[in-house]
């Protein structure tokens, strides 16, 4: 007994280590945004300017909690993306801890760009 409850211990820590680093089950980002998702680019409005996903929200990662007005929808998907996906990670994390349900880091804009198009 002491062994099953050691073996599902461990599988629950690896599993949280894979999603904390981005190794969990693959996201159709393509299909999300298909069925609606909004893709939020979190980085400065001066970066946006500089090149961005067709159709994007820009809420830069600094005044996402005082903008949360503007994502209505908590169940509606949501890919955040920035230069890097740190950015995005930060704003997932802030969503998440608002309420929104379907949070999904896309990464960089540019291979979000790729991976949708």
């Amino acid at each position: 007994m002491l062994i099953i409850i050691k073996l599902k211990q461990h599988r629950i820590m690896i599993n949280t280590i894979k999603q904390i680093f981005g190794f969990g089950p693959k996201v159709d980002f393509a299909e999300l945004v298909k069925q609606g998702a909004i893709v939020l680019d979190v980085r400065s409005k001066g970066e946006y300017q500089g090149g961005h996903i067709k159709g994007s929200t820009n809420i830069s990662v600094e005044t996402l909690n005082s903008n949360l007005s503007r994502l209505k929808d908590k169940n509606k998907p949501i890919i955040t993306c920035c230069a890097s996906g740190m950015r995005s990670a930060s704003a997932k994390r802030i969503l998440k801890s608002n309420g929104y349900n379907e949070v999904h880091n896309g990464g960089a804009w540019s291979s979000l760009q790729n991976k949708i198009h």
